[in-house]
Parts: structure tokens; sequence; C-alpha cells
């Protein structure tokens, strides 16, 4: 079976690739590898999510599902007073996310974690994502399940979905979990939803999506 970008282990034979990427002033130098994510080029997604992001942020950063490191690296590179830790379950993709940090001069945190699993107890102020969609849609509502309880008060989770690949209903079920869910931006399919105040005691059960 052919790896994919969440296949924890990639056996694929190594296929380096690099490409740059220009952010806020700034030109960034991106290592990648088959068996990760977006292996040519910046994902539109992930660009359209910079994009959208506020033009400062502070405080701890969470980029979740980090794969080659291209989200937290642009968003710290351009925030230097950021706190940033990158976390995906794909070790190849985590030792380039790392390596891809150092060759931009960006401090970050990155480890190998079956989504929050190696981050239990710790609070984020801000949780970035684009999640591993092909991954199924029980994987990445746990994922958001779990990030609605690794945020710090007053914290944000901001996320990038494609509509054709469910951002509707991840809308509907990320407002099951947060007070507050908006639409910042919308471009080439692609919804960048910001999601605030986690709802105290909010049931986090996965079961009524798979009746969809």
């Amino acid at each position: 079976m052919a790896d994919h970008y969440f296949t924890p282990s990639p056996e694929s034979e190594h296929r380096q690739a690099f490409y740059s990427v220009a952010y806020r002033g700034h030109t960034l130098s991106f290592e990648t590898d088959s068996g990760v994510f977006s292996r040519f080029a910046l994902d539109k997604g992930t660009q359209i999510l910079l994009d959208a992001l506020p033009p400062m942020i502070t405080g701890s950063v969470l980029d979740m599902g980090c794969g080659t490191g291209a989200l937290g690296v642009c968003l710290a590179k351009a925030n230097p007073d950021v706190a940033l830790t990158m976390v995906d379950v794909n070790e190849r993709a985590v030792t380039l996310a790392r390596q891809n940090a150092s060759r931009n001069g960006v401090t970050a945190e990155t480890m190998q974690s079956d989504g929050y699993q190696a981050l239990l107890g710790r609070l984020f102020d801000m949780i970035v994502s684009n999640p591993p969609i092909r991954a199924g849609k029980r994987v990445i509502y746990q994922m958001f399940a779990e990030g609605a309880r690794a945020l710090a008060q007053g914290g944000a989770m901001v996320l990038v979905i494609r509509k054709q690949q469910g951002a509707p209903s991840a809308k509907a079920y990320l407002q099951t979990l947060f007070a507050s869910v908006n639409i910042i931006a919308r471009d080439a399919g692609y919804w960048v939803l910001r999601c605030e105040n986690p709802i105290p005691g909010a049931a986090y059960d996965l079961q009524h999506e798979e009746s969809e």
C-alpha cells in the first residue's frame, strides 16, 4: 500500500525536493520529500489560511498536523514573539519540519504525535491547522474536539477546509464545541474558520457524524 501523508512511518523511497514561499516580507525555503503532504509547492489552502491570519500574533501557537512545517514556520517568521510547537503523526514530516524551522531561522518545538496524545494537559493561545482531510472525518473531528480542550482562555483555533471536502458539515460540528465559529476568509473553494470560546462541558461525541 502506498504511503499517505498521515502514515506514521512512511516507507516510500526518499525523493528530496525544495520550494520557496514569500510571506509578509520574508522569503522562506522548504525541503520536502516523498510520503509527506504538499511535496512540490505550498498548498493552496495553507496559503489562504496564512493570508487570513491577523497581522500580529503573540503567545503560544500550535501547528497541528504540521507536515513539513510551512504553516507554522511562515507564521513564526512573521511573528518572532510566538512560541511555536509543530506536531504531526508522520515522523518523516516532523523531521523535515524541524529542519525547515532551523533553515529559516525559526525556533520551534517539534514532535511526533497522533493528534494531541503527546500534548495532554498543555494549552495554547492559538491553534492553526490544515487538517488531514483524507484521514477521514472521525480522525479530524477528534482533532477538533481535542483542540477545543487545548485552548488557553481567550484563545482561537483557525482551520482551513475546502467546501467540497466538507467545510459546511465541519463548521456545524465545530459549533457544538465552540460558542463562536466564523468564516474569516473564502477563496478558491476554501473556507478559513476561526473558532473561539470553547463551550464548557460540551459533549465531545463524534457518533452523530457517522449517520451523515
